[in-house]
């Protein structure tokens, strides 16, 4: 049966997905319809959408299914990253009000090598406090995402797009970062589960930083075994369903 959201535990999703109940292009059409349906929202949870990437990489994995298994639990869901991790062609802009001038990133960060590779579905990047230096989420340059309970609130910051796309249904999983709270806060501003790993856990190359000493990247999503299936596809390690369902 065709699930009608898609911020929904990933191990139920992965099964669906490998019994042939549904499709990752179902899926991501889903959050791609959520995304369009409210554009004031949408606009400012993700600064950009990737559409036509989005749909390949969904294609890709619906050809894989039933033909070999499962690259990882990840596999043609969509994710949303955050606008500090580096994307091969484009310049990161962390929110800034400031023109970037480096040029455009080179390659993908490590974090988004490991995403692509596991099969994740990369939805678009997420909006944030500008250079990830706020615990509100407020961006009074490019506009500050709604809280999806009561649009009048703070989302929490920095890492608000993110947090704010698994809960209006844009993403399953969300990737940002966290320093001091930049996970933790939003994932439960917006009744989630954020989880900050030590700092060495998840390569930090391709990530823009705010303190060396303390940056990780974590995972929001509903679930502590959704961020728990994140952690282990980013840090490159075996996943194992901490409950089955």
């Amino acid at each position: 049966m065709m699930p009608e959201r898609i911020n929904l535990p990933v191990a139920p999703l992965r099964r669906r997905l490998d019994s042939g109940d549904t499709t990752s292009n179902a899926l991501l059409e889903l959050a791609l319809a959520r995304i369009e349906a409210d554009p004031e929202q949408g606009g400012r949870v993700f600064p950009r959408v990737y559409v036509d990437s989005a749909r390949a990489e969904a294609r890709a994995q619906d050809a894989l299914l039933g033909a070999l298994p499962p690259l990882s639990p990840l596999a043609g869901i969509p994710i949303s990253i955050k606008d500090l991790f580096d994307v091969a062609g484009e310049k990161t802009r962390s929110a800034s009000p400031v023109p970037n001038p480096d040029g455009p990133a080179e390659q993908d960060a490590v974090v988004v090598q490991r995403l692509r590779a596991a099969g994740a579905v990369i939805v678009g990047r997420t909006n944030m406090a500008a250079y990830a230096f706020s615990g509100v989420g407020s961006n009074r340059h490019h506009g500050t995402p709604g809280n999806p309970h009561e649009r009048s609130r703070i989302p929490g910051g920095s890492s608000s797009g993110a947090a704010v796309s698994v809960a209006a249904g844009m993403a399953t999983v969300a990737i940002g970062s966290d320093t001091a709270g930049s996970v933790r806060i939003p994932a439960a501003l917006c009744g989630l589960v954020g989880f900050k790993p030590s700092r060495c856990r998840i390569p930090l190359e391709g990530v823009r930083p705010l303190s060396w000493s303390l940056d990780s990247v974590g995972p929001i999503a509903t679930t502590v075994d959704c961020c728990h299936a994140a952690d282990c596809v980013m840090a490159g390690e075996r996943y194992a369903e901490l409950m089955p369902a």
